[in-house]
């Protein structure tokens, strides 16, 4: 204990060590505060929106005559849906930034509302925002990089490293209360503005635990290679230029390879593309013969194929038929759409099994409810309330009935998920196999240094 004081008294006589420190710990509570602030904004644009919308309903019901059309009742209706940030969303904001967490959808097709609102400038979406899982992956390697660079070449600079490695069975010790020290002050300086966004945002202990677990895997991982980077180098510059060589490649370079690599070999075309299709296979529609379409529709909606026949010029039931149509024309475009997102997210996991910032990022992205794999199911959650809203109002469609204003209050309600952010476990046996790996690198090789 009384070696453990002397180091931790030694470390605050080091003012550069400190104001490090300081600076890592309000980068931390600006990036909490900063992820909060976007959250709560998100959180009160999803309150005026079901506001808005609720206030709507209830003009449009008010107005509803008692033999209303149900054709253009489905048509001018819009039915909310929407994907609330999960408590831990602060600390990696993720797909959140970039794609709509809310969509209103109508009885017609559903692939172009889907995507038809996915656009955004790729140059102000690629920095990202400013989060805890920014300063976490990018961040805290260079501070840990300037707390440990000199940890060697310090003390022989200083002429104290002969005499230090000459202490019988002290040497390997020093090292190692040196590093767990640096260790525990990073992680603290990380962790305490996280823990107080999580008690903000009455976040679940279990997924705040894990969330914290995965960040100091992660700086288990850098401290491991500074004290290896800091002990075979024969200088503080030497050290410093190969540790940042070693930040640049693992956390730059090669995550953006294998991004690139990814867009190479999984292309996906825009969602805008699909929606496209799909309004393009409706308007083909109106110059497909009418029985052609209702054979089609008949063909995955059988329960309609015995209602009366169509009468002579437009009628409703047509036209859903026809947007139906344009649904599943697109189908299989929409699945293989769907299947390239999802690969690029597995080949992203599969990179995270080898490279510790990607994993992380992974790791943080699913316990904040807002990654690739969060946005897919937000979109079956709203793709089957889509098919709900149908078939709400297909029976008044296609057998002629009234829509008046009680039928509003049956209309069908969207109830987002809300399952929590389950990590995948291969991904934190990979960190924690990395960061013991990188510790047990760094701790062997200051074991062996000698004047």
């Amino acid at each position: 204990m009384k070696n453990w004081k002397f180091e931790i008294l030694l470390l605050l006589r080091a003012r550069p060590a400190i104001a490090a420190l300081a600076v890592l710990a309000l980068l931390s509570a600006l990036a909490v505060w900063n992820g909060m602030r976007t959250v709560a904004a998100q959180r009160v644009a999803l309150e005026r929106i079901a506001a808005v919308h609720a206030a709507d309903l209830a003009e449009r019901a008010g107005r509803q005559p008692a033999d209303g059309d149900a054709g253009l009742t489905a048509y001018y209706t819009p039915h909310l849906t929407f994907s609330p940030a999960a408590p831990l969303a602060f600390a990696a904001i993720g797909q959140r930034d970039v794609q709509p967490f809310a969509l209103q959808v109508r009885a017609l097709g559903l692939q172009a509302q889907l995507y038809e609102s996915e656009a955004f400038n790729p140059e102000l979406a690629a920095p990202g925002r400013f989060d805890f899982a920014f300063v976490l992956v990018y961040l805290a390697p260079l501070f840990i990089i300037a707390l440990m660079h000199d940890l060697v070449s310090g003390e022989r600079e200083a002429g104290r490293l002969r005499l230090l490695s000459s202490l019988p069975g002290e040497s390997g010790a020093l090292w190692r209360r040196r590093i767990v020290l640096r260790l525990a002050l990073v992680a603290a300086a990380l962790l305490l503005p996280l823990a107080l966004g999580a008690l903000l945002s009455r976040a679940a202990a279990g997924e705040t635990a894990m969330l914290a677990v995965a960040a100091l895997l992660y700086v288990a991982f850098w401290c491991g290679l500074a004290a290896w980077g800091a002990a075979v180098a024969r200088n503080a510059a030497a050290g410093a230029a190969l540790l940042l060589a070693a930040f640049v490649l693992l956390a730059l370079v090669l995550p953006t390879a294998v991004n690139a690599a990814l867009e190479r070999a999984l292309p996906v075309a825009q969602g805008a593309e699909l929606a496209l299709a799909q309004r393009q296979a409706v308007h083909t529609a109106w110059d497909t013969p009418r029985d052609e379409t209702m054979q089609r529709f008949f063909g995955t909606h059988p329960e309609w194929k015995d209602t009366a026949p169509l009468p002579e010029g437009f009628h409703w039931k047509w036209y859903y038929a026809m947007h139906q149509a344009g649904d599943d024309m697109v189908s299989a475009q929409a699945a293989q759409y769907r299947r390239a997102l999802w690969s690029r997210e597995e080949w992203t996991r599969h990179a995270g099994l080898l490279l510790a910032g990607v994993n992380v990022q992974v790791l943080m992205h699913r316990l904040a409810g807002s990654d690739m794999e969060a946005r897919l199911a937000y979109l079956d959650r709203v793709a089957a309330y889509h098919e709900r809203v149908r078939r709400h109002f297909y029976p008044y469609v296609f057998n002629g009935k009234p829509f008046g204003p009680a039928d509003f209050a049956r209309l069908p309600v969207y109830s987002p998920a809300g399952g929590d952010g389950v990590p995948p476990w291969p991904l934190v046996a990979a960190l924690a196999a990395l960061s013991a790996a990188a510790l047990f690198l760094g701790l062997r090789r200051t074991a062996r240094v000698v004047g």
